[in-house]
């Protein structure tokens, strides 16, 4: 399948990398207030996983997923009506955005330090959650396009098989988020934690109870 929507795989990862591109110089548009906002949060965030609070657990694990669960279920129901081919590309290029804007924010605020906080923050869940949305997007547009083909245009072709391999491909893509978001819940906490006071003053002197944020 892969070899044969090799286009719909060089394209849509192409407007992922342009979607990161895009949200990394997003970051220098800032205001200089809201510069020192994204830092003041950063550091507050910093220091609460050098604290130890926040660290991974279930409750975290099944937001994570019910959070990557949604994009799948709009991709698909893009998919599927067909006319949400646009839409399927415009989550791309918003995914990509935000991982841009998260990697850009944080090399501004920590400046080479930023780069391994972004290895060890955002780089784990990711690896595996961009693979899987830009295979459950290919498959997306490639269903829709099958439709537009053979169905709207000459009225022929089984339509069932391909919506079948459509969902099969969602499905397998849903435990691949799955996989994201153990990491994103019980690996990223352990490695930030482990980064975290390289990011810090020598002497930083807070109080943790300071950091009481609602949760979600």
């Amino acid at each position: 399948m892969i070899k044969n929507q090799l286009s719909l795989y060089v394209f849509v990862s192409v407007l992922f990398v342009v979607g990161v591109i895009f949200g990394a110089l997003m970051v220098n548009a800032l205001t200089l207030e809201q510069q020192q906002e994204l830092a003041r949060d950063i550091d507050q965030y910093v220091q609460l996983m050098n604290a130890g609070i926040g660290t991974g657990d279930a409750a975290s694990f099944w937001e994570r997923f019910i959070f990557h669960s949604k994009w799948l279920i709009i991709l698909w129901l893009l998919g599927i009506t067909v006319v949400g081919i646009p839409g399927v590309l415009a989550l791309n290029f918003l995914k990509g955005a935000l991982v841009g804007f998260s990697v850009g924010t944080l090399i501004n605020q920590y400046a080479w330090k930023g780069v391994l906080f972004s290895l060890v923050s955002i780089a784990p869940q990711n690896i595996l959650a961009v693979p899987a949305m830009i295979i459950a997007s290919a498959a997306a547009i490639s269903f829709s396009m099958f439709v537009i083909k053979n169905r709207l245009l000459q009225q022929k072709g089984d339509l069932a098989p391909q919506l079948g391999s459509f969902t099969s491909t969602a499905m397998l893509m849903l435990i691949i988020f799955a996989g994201a978001a153990l990491f994103e819940a019980y690996l990223s906490p352990s490695l930030i934690s482990w980064v975290s006071p390289l990011l810090l003053p020598a002497d930083p002197h807070y109080d943790a109870k300071m950091f009481d944020f609602p949760a979600g």
